[in-house]
């Protein structure tokens, strides 16, 4: 008992101290505006790496995540709610919750991981040694990019996701459950709510710039060599997906 309890003790400091060190990192970060505005490169090159090499694994699970909702739904509304309403009831839970939350997943797993492990090998490696031995503050240079692209690049990849959601569920709706265009668009612009489109970009910012902050904290703190890195990726993409599903409630509370 008292090793259950002094493992679980160690758990909770090792989330503190991940915590701490986040945010640490994102002051740090924030203070790098002005070198990043000398330095837009770094920024774009970010942003493609986050956004436009995301696009692709985005795009197919938006297309199966709205197939996905509009069948399930139908499931729920058969013999209770007409179908005139399954393209509304759709693309809410598609705005407000499926979009944002399974996209900031597929990136925490891509991205957050590839962070942690590029900046663990720079790490293990002292190329982050040599940078601070040329003057060169890591977290300006290495850090700040990644933050501002993963809090830029995500609304934007949750706004594909959402329209490729979207003629996802028409299609399963279409062809399977003969819901004419016609009466599934027209539901879901008579229920469309500028709130709900709001809510979702909000939520893409804060697991955008969270996904990123934590990939950069543990690859900053990275050692022990190669099975050093390889914990750091498994350990940012774990920290990454709690963090997204987390504030994905807290957001929820506030926004709604």
């Amino acid at each position: 008992m008292m090793e259950i309890f002094a493992r679980f003790g160690r758990n909770v400091l090792d989330i503190l101290e991940e915590i701490g060190s986040a945010s640490i990192l994102l002051y740090r970060s924030v203070l790098g505006g002005p070198y990043l505005l000398q330095r837009p490169a770094l920024v774009a090159n970010q942003a493609f790496q986050i956004g436009v090499k995301s696009l692709p694994l985005v795009l197919v699970v938006s297309m199966f995540t709205g197939a996905v909702s509009a069948w399930q739904a139908a499931y729920q509304f058969r013999g209770i709610i007409s179908m005139d309403f399954l393209g509304a009831a759709v693309s809410a839970a598609l705005l407000i919750e499926l979009s944002p939350v399974l996209t900031g997943l597929v990136v925490a797993g891509r991205v957050g991981a590839s962070i942690a492990a590029e900046l663990g090998t720079m790490r293990v490696t002292e190329q982050i040694d040599a940078l601070e031995t040329l003057a060169i503050d890591p977290v300006h240079y290495l850090a700040s990019p990644r933050i501002t692209a993963g809090w830029t690049m995500l609304p934007v990849l949750i706004v594909f996701s959402s329209l490729l959601a979207h003629l996802g569920a028409f299609a399963v709706a279409n062809t399977m459950l003969g819901v004419s265009a016609g009466t599934f668009f027209g539901s879901v612009q008579k229920y469309f709510s500028l709130r709900n489109v709001y809510s979702g970009l909000v939520k893409a910012l804060v697991f955008g710039g969270g996904t990123a902050l934590i990939g950069c904290s543990i690859g900053f703190r990275t050692k022990g060599g190669a099975v050093g890195v390889g914990e750091a990726t498994i350990r940012a993409f774990v920290y990454s997906s709690a963090f997204i599903l987390i504030a994905d409630y807290i957001l929820s509370i506030f926004l709604f």
